[in-house]
This record gives C-alpha cells, sequence and structure tokens, in this order.
C-alpha cells in the first residue's frame, strides 16, 4: 500500500511538472516575435505543390531561428477579420483568395497595417482562365502589376540585380546574385511607371537569353523584368520566385530543383518577412 507521504510525493511532482509545463508556455509565447499564417491551395501544378511542400518547411524552421511561429493551411475560409486579426503576417505560397467576402477581409487587414508576404502564382491572374482577371484592387493597386503575360521555359536560374538599396529588406543583400531556378513571369502593367510600386529586384541583362524553350516565345532576349517589389502603401513584398523545375519530360514529377537553397535569396526573403512584421 502506498503511504500519505508517498501520495503526497507524487502530487507535490504532478504539480510542479504542471507549473513547469506552463512556464515553458510562457516563455515560448514571449520569445516569439510575431505570427504568420500561410495560405496555399497546393493542386494541379506538381512545381507549385513542391515549391508549397519546400516553402511549408523552411518556413518553419527558420521561425526557431528568428523567433515567429508559423502557421500554414489550405482551407481560405479562414481567411476572415476575425481569424486573420491575430497574425502580423499573412503569406499567399500559391494561389489567392476567390470568395468575396474573404478579398474584402485581406484587404480591409492590409490597409489596416497588416503585412503581406507573397510568391509567384499568387499574383497571378489571366482573363478566360481558372483564375480571371476580376479582382482591381489585388492585382492593379496592391499588387501594380495587372495581369500575366507571359513566361519563360523551362525554369532556370537568372542573374538578378539589386535596385533601391536603401530599402531595409536589402541590407546586407550584394548588388546582383544568382537565383534558384524558376519560370519567370512577365506582367501586363510597367511597374517603372507606378509611383506607388517600390522595385527591389529585377532580371541583369546579363541572364539573357533566359529560358531553353522548346518554343521562341518563352526565351527571352531582352527586356526589363522586375521580380521583387514592394508597394509603399502596405507592409508587403511580392517575389515572383516559387516555381521549382519538375521532371514532367521522365513522368516521375520528381523536383528538380529547390527555390530554398541559396544562401543570398533566403537572406533577401528573410529579411522582407523580418521588415514586413516591424511594428510601424
Amino acid at each position: 500500500m502506498n503511504s500519505p507521504h508517498h501520495s503526497l510525493h507524487i502530487s507535490r511532482f504532478a504539480f510542479h511538472l504542471l507549473l513547469l509545463i506552463i512556464l515553458s508556455f510562457e516563455l515560448s509565447a514571449q520569445n516569439t516575435k510575431f505570427k504568420v499564417l500561410a495560405f496555399y491551395t497546393g493542386k494541379n501544378d506538381a512545381a507549385h505543390i513542391s515549391f508549397v511542400t519546400e516553402a511549408n518547411d523552411w518556413f518553419t524552421r527558420i521561425g526557431k531561428v528568428h523567433k515567429f511561429s508559423y502557421e500554414a493551411t489550405s482551407d481560405w475560409a479562414m481567411l476572415n477579420t476575425s481569424y486573420i486579426q491575430n497574425y502580423d503576417v499573412l503569406i499567399f505560397l500559391d494561389t489567392r483568395p476567390e470568395s468575396p467576402d474573404q478579398r474584402i477581409a485581406f484587404e480591409n487587414y492590409m490597409k489596416n497595417g497588416g503585412g503581406w508576404l507573397g510568391f509567384h502564382f499568387s499574383a497571378f491572374c489571366l482573363a478566360n482562365s481558372s483564375f480571371p482577371n476580376n479582382w482591381d484592387w489585388y492585382h492593379n493597386i496592391f499588387l501594380g502589376s495587372g495581369q500575366y503575360k507571359s513566361n519563360t521555359w523551362r525554369p532556370t536560374s537568372a542573374t538578378l540585380r539589386i535596385e533601391n538599396k536603401n530599402h531595409p529588406a536589402l541590407q546586407g543583400i550584394p548588388d546582383i546574385f544568382t537565383a534558384t531556378p524558376n519560370e519567370w513571369y512577365r506582367w501586363e502593367n510597367d511597374l517603372r511607371k507606378n509611383a506607388d510600386i517600390k522595385i527591389l529586384a529585377y532580371i541583369d541583362p546579363s541572364s539573357f537569353p533566359l529560358g531553353t524553350g522548346p518554343k521562341p516565345h518563352e526565351i527571352w532576349h531582352s527586356g526589363d523584368y522586375p521580380v521583387v517589389w514592394t508597394n509603399r502603401n502596405y507592409k508587403m513584398v511580392y517575389f515572383n520566385m516559387g516555381h521549382n523545375d519538375i521532371d514532367y519530360e521522365g513522368g516521375t514529377n520528381r523536383s528538380l530543383s529547390q527555390t530554398f537553397s541559396n544562401e543570398i535569396q533566403d537572406k533577401l526573403i528573410i529579411s522582407s518577412l523580418l521588415w514586413i512584421a516591424q511594428k510601424q
């Protein structure tokens, strides 16, 4: 039979264990500098699915290093005013919200000081496609890019040149660096003619010809192509990166490249996120 002293000892042990657990949660909350919520769809294109999988793992890992919490969901219904107000930064990994209520919630969130980081396909829209040009504020005002016009193929690296070097997100980033392989997009609107847009990086002419085809229009030989930019009116950064190279021809759908495998590019993404999360 257990003695009363033994039972008391177990009770004290359980109490202290519970206290330690509570304290650890409190310390963890105190050490979390900001909260990030990422949205994704993760369907159809193997390249985008590959990127989403990689991104969720990478952001979780760097969150532990830079003291932010990271959650990711494919449930776009969570993009509502009452839920997203608990987060400092939203990330769109591959698509955009389609519901009018979700769009209004996001627009109000950004207009009230929320932060946003977007990648690659999150800016895509095209008339008569599955992602039609039907959200003027997002594509023409917020992003400034308008609808998609064309892309390079297949995914290849590009040499990027930094612009607006004094921007906080660019501190410690060299003037020129090589990005990871990507399908690069061209847009309907000229971002340089938009006074609200601040370009942070663009494709350096030394990259041309960019792309391997086989179609001639999939190979760029000249032009001005911004690939990272922000809008002066919001805490946001858009990255054109986010399309891994995939073994389509071999039928394996195996990832042939990674987006988060470049020290300088990774640093630029982290710096952008930390800048976005800063409280004004």
